[in-house]
């Protein structure tokens, strides 16, 4: 079992994104996954709301650890949120996360290579076609 958490301090917040190889955003939401039993990182989130839209600076999982269906589920917890605060499209750093995870939670590439997710109804029920 593992949690996510909103990190609340910007130290911990650097610690993790260290942890994950991952630059610190310090003016970003943080999202922490945490193993319930041993209380280990797994994997964090950075991302930021600017009006109509998200941004996702990283989803990445602690240096040496991988799991793909942890990191779909904190991927997808940090997408939802950004929805659930009225930003129904997101965007993300070429680099954010693997490629392959990233596809897999609903992003593809514009035409200018931008990565984009349409999130409309992704997280209503019915799926919106996702």
């Amino acid at each position: 079992m593992f949690k996510i958490s909103a990190i609340q301090d910007k130290q911990i917040q650097k610690q993790y994104a260290e942890a994950c190889g991952a630059e610190f955003v310090p003016d970003s939401f943080g999202y922490s996954m945490i193993n319930q039993e041993d209380g280990a990182l797994m994997g964090m989130a950075q991302f930021d709301i600017n009006g109509p839209s998200g941004y996702i600076y990283t989803l990445r999982p602690r240096i040496d650890y991988e799991d793909f269906e942890a990191m779909f589920i904190l991927g997808r917890a940090t997408m939802n949120f950004i929805d659930l605060c009225g930003a129904h499209s997101c965007y993300a750093a070429n680099n954010a996360a693997d490629e392959r995870l990233i596809r897999a939670i609903g992003f593809r590439r514009t035409e200018s290579g931008e990565l984009f997710a349409d999130m409309t109804d992704m997280f209503s029920g019915k799926c919106g076609g996702h």
